[in-house]
């Protein structure tokens, strides 16, 4: 496994930048892939837009007294000596466990994440601050907020390890995609199959979806029978 961050190709970057999360989520199902929908990760601002980046993973484990202080926030195992690995173009995949009344990061880690051009947080936990998150500009995706800080029921544990975040396993260098309907883990091992699969999937889908708005039955469009298919086909030919 390799943890060292690498680089995603930007072709894939703008090519990901315009498939959904439900394409995604019914392409990876057909490869047989059913859990890969991050729950618990959802955008505390409507309309962000659609992005795409490199899983960077951390990881808390429940608070343990003699850890989970704020003393530990000096330690060099902690989330801010993680936030200093963290490439630009990553997107932060944060598992808290689901804990929703610690928040795991606030405004001022959200700023320094932004300054270092992370391209977004992900997290099955909460945030805090959150009119200062908001105001860094950095998108989130998150269970929502909460006061207290992470030493109030986390204890941070390290950086750039295989996590389950939202009950999906996660590992460094993954591809994660979120939008509006939450975020989708990408296996990097099926990467370029599933960008070329997505890609046809939305091509035909606006296909379907104009013939719906000429006033096309479903049965038979949506999914196409060989009739169809073959007219869809024909639409693709130069003409």
């Amino acid at each position: 496994m390799n943890t060292e961050p690498l680089p995603l190709d930007p072709h894939i970057v703008q090519t990901l930048a315009g498939v959904t999360t439900a394409t995604l989520t019914t392409v990876l199902l057909k490869k047989g892939l059913r859990n890969v929908w991050l729950r618990g990760a959802f955008p505390v601002r409507a309309g962000q837009p659609r992005l795409v980046g490199r899983a960077f993973t951390l990881r808390f484990v429940p608070a343990r007294e003699d850890l989970a202080t704020p003393a530990s926030w000096a330690s060099p195992i902690s989330t801010r000596a993680a936030i200093e690995a963290m490439p630009a173009g990553c997107i932060a995949v944060v598992d808290a466990m689901g804990v929703t009344d610690a928040g795991i990061f606030g405004d001022i880690l959200c700023a320094r994440m932004r300054k270092r051009e992370v391209a977004a947080l992900v997290t099955d936990g909460v945030v805090r601050d959150l009119a200062g998150v908001l105001g860094t500009g950095l998108p989130v995706w998150c269970s929502g907020t909460a006061a207290p800080p992470s030493v109030a029921g986390l204890t941070f544990v390290g950086w750039q390890e295989p996590v389950a975040c939202g009950g999906v396993a996660v590992f460094p260098n993954d591809v994660v995609v979120a939008d509006d309907d939450g975020a989708v883990l990408i296996p990097a091992a099926l990467l370029d199959d599933v960008v070329a699969e997505a890609v046809e999937k939305e091509r035909l889908e606006a296909w379907i979806m104009q013939e719906v708005e000429r006033g096309a039955e479903l049965p038979g469009l949506y999914p196409p029978n060989a009739q169809n298919k073959a007219r869809y086909e024909a639409s693709k030919a130069p003409r």
